[in-house]
């Protein structure tokens, strides 16, 4: 590991509350079901909070069904004059505990806006007085509004995991979270980086040597299986204890609750792309200045300035 990252001071609070980070798509939600479920299994009281807009954070762990989100919920009990209780938002699995923020509908709002009303509300509910283990909020990596980085901006939790993949994409967004966190670090901020998982691992080796560049550990590996590609499909929980992959995320579930929040180091946009070959990323590309005659596709004329110059000014 990296020998110039260090460990951020431990919290106080009993809830471990561990934000998850990482490009749209690169499995988040896949990840966090499985995780939950099986630290619900072995006894830890788990609540899963999805803030990602499109809401899809709970519905592998619901079985493809979509739960009401807090801010459609809340606009709806508004407009009949009445008050959001838990039971309308908060839907439970096997021991876990789990809700969707949501977002606004297209060309209607802000994504970021929507999850900080979100967590307005969900203090006004008294998040803070809940007796939970372990807090798992599920958040995009790549849109970089301020609401979607409330929970490092703000302290709102205690560290923050990546999941990524062996893709310039994905580990470009693990960058530029590991940045926030040293960006707020240096505004005095607490909360630091657990490590990285790897989705999809093809054995590449791309996103392990993103971690140890960053000094992160790699948490977990989930391997490019038909398996775990046809069951996450069908909306099917493979984190249950006795399954094929129950070691799996057992073991992640150990990590996550043990792993110190660390200093990254994040990387330079070039040594990012040295992580790859030149054949995946275009490195052997020269950049060609364009002219204004190539922007015009016609002959142009230079034309003199009209600027006014006053000498010895």
């Amino acid at each position: 590991m990296n020998a110039a990252v260090e460990p951020v001071a431990p919290s106080e609070s009993k809830t471990q509350i561990i934000a998850i980070y990482g490009k749209g798509g690169i499995g988040k939600s896949f990840t966090l079901a499985n995780l939950s479920y099986m630290m619900a299994q072995q006894g830890k009281r788990v609540l899963l909070i999805g803030c990602d807009p499109k809401s899809d954070t709970t519905s592998l762990l619901f079985g493809g069904r979509s739960c009401p989100t807090i801010i459609e919920t809340s606009s709806r009990k508004k407009a009949a004059g009445e008050s959001v209780a838990i039971g309308d938002v908060c839907f439970k699995r096997d021991g876990v505990f789990a809700m969707e923020l949501g977002g606004p509908e297209v060309g209607r709002g802000c994504g970021g806006r929507g999850i900080i009303h979100g967590f307005e509300l969900l203090e006004k509910l008294g998040f803070h007085q809940w007796d939970f283990d372990y807090v798992l909020l599920d958040f995009l990596g790549d849109v970089v509004c301020g609401g979607f980085g409330l929970p490092i901006a703000r302290d709102m939790c205690q560290k923050v995991i990546v999941v990524g993949s062996n893709d310039l994409q994905s580990l470009y967004v693990a960058n530029n979270v590991c940045s926030a966190v040293e960006y707020f670090r240096k505004m005095g901020g607490n909360v630091g980086v657990a490590g990285l998982v790897v989705n999809k691992d093809d054995g590449t080796g791309e996103a392990h040597a993103f971690a140890a560049a960053a000094g992160i550990p790699v948490l977990a590996s989930i391997p490019a299986d038909d398996d775990i590609r046809r069951k996450s499909a069908n909306y099917e929980i493979i984190g249950k204890p006795g399954g094929r992959w129950a070691s799996l995320f057992e073991e992640l579930g150990m990590q996550v609750a043990t792993a110190p929040p660390l200093r990254p180091t994040p990387l330079t946009q070039d040594k990012l792309l040295n992580l790859f070959s030149s054949q995946a990323v275009g490195r052997d590309v020269v950049l060609d200045p364009a002219t204004i005659a190539d922007m015009c596709a016609t002959a142009t004329i230079e034309k003199p300035s009209l600027e006014i110059v006053y000498e010895g000014v």
